[in-house]
């Protein structure tokens, strides 16, 4: 039997020993996929069924949207190419917020049911007065709104984009770094050897995020390199293991082939680990401490120790000078203000 690596992907054999392949998705219809794995046929089937919405009453409303509305130019852009490039995971983040936007309610009717070609910058700007209290969802929301507004001016649905140059509620700088007091106040809580303290090493070592954090395992070990595809990015990475990593990795067991597991022998999910993390995190006293904000005090030690903007690319993945560069701004700021003060001494 070929082995499929889709995600997704339904596998059995009929009455006649034939093996045949499902589309089967939680929520989804399932549609069966001809063809053998990787064949023309068998990837347009998949990547078609993976492209259609799913079976909640707010998206199937698309599909039935009046000519023109904005639920209308949804639907348009979920069949694009553009769209269909997008990993599952990504497309269903997509859609969340948009689905939502296309929900709430303006001037006595839902937004999708609105004219594109009357969506104005006031429009957006009073609808975005309704995530005040919520930075985050207001910053999502913006990027997916210039997102699908471009398709539309790329598409001749309206002749300018709306969204363009609104900003966000978001104020803060995202997820909190972690100070070296955090680390060593959650340090000192869990004991070396344990499972919070492996993934503390994962995370502070490799600058990696939850999302790459959770599938490494002793496959990915070539000697003193750890090999990493970001699922985000698909970077290739190879980082050099720290003494201090490999000292909680040669506490697992030989056979224990991924190195977090939950306490049912099972690899996390993204968001199990990322939940379990930042409830580790507060019986150590910590709180609004996260993964990511790891990976943030990952780049900032490497700034600090005096690491350049592209060696600091080289281990956390990031894929522009001006990402790095943040760090090592702040770097240099505490530098150059030591030295200034020394100098007045």
């Amino acid at each position: 039997m070929a082995r499929v690596q889709l995600p997704y992907i339904q596998t059995f054999r009929d009455r006649f020993g034939k093996v045949r392949y499902y589309f089967r998705r939680t929520g989804f219809e399932r549609v069966a996929l001809p063809g053998k794995p990787g064949s023309a046929e068998f990837l347009a089937a998949y990547y078609a069924a993976s492209g259609v919405g799913p079976k909640d009453p707010k998206s199937r409303r698309l599909s039935l949207a009046p000519t023109g509305s904005i639920s209308a130019l949804l639907c348009d852009y979920y069949q694009s190419a553009e769209f269909q490039r997008l990993k599952l995971v990504t497309q269903t983040t997509y859609r969340r917020a948009l689905d939502g936007f296309a929900a709430l309610e303006l001037s006595g009717t839902t937004v999708g049911k609105l004219p594109v070609a009357r969506l104005e910058r006031r429009h957006i700007l009073q609808l975005l007065d309704r995530y005040a209290d919520k930075p985050g969802a207001s910053e999502v929301l913006m990027k997916r709104l210039r997102t699908v507004l471009t398709f539309a001016v790329d598409r001749g649905w309206i002749a300018s984009n709306p969204a363009t140059r609104i900003r966000s509620h978001r104020k803060s700088e995202g997820f909190t770094p972690w100070s070296e007091e955090d680390v060593d106040q959650f340090a000192a809580h869990w004991p070396e050897g344990s499972k919070a303290r492996l993934a503390l090493a994962l995370l502070l070592y490799t600058g990696q995020r939850r999302s790459d954090v959770v599938g490494m395992g002793r496959p990915h070990l070539r000697g003193d390199l750890l090999q990493v595809v970001q699922q985000k990015t698909k970077a290739r990475l190879a980082i050099p293991v720290h003494p201090a990593l490999k000292l909680e990795l040669d506490r697992l067991p030989p056979d224990q082939l991924t190195f977090l597991l939950t306490e049912h022998g099972k690899p996390f999910s993204v968001a199990g680990f990322g939940n379990w993390f930042g409830e580790r995190a507060r019986e150590a006293g910590l709180t609004g401490r996260t993964a990511h904000g790891l990976r943030k005090a990952a780049a900032r030690r490497l700034a600090e120790a005096g690491c350049s903007a592209h060696e600091i690319m080289a281990i956390t993945g990031h894929q522009t000078l001006a990402e790095a560069e943040r760090y090592t701004r702040s770097a240099n700021q505490i530098t150059l203000a030591r030295s200034a003060i020394r100098a007045i001494t």
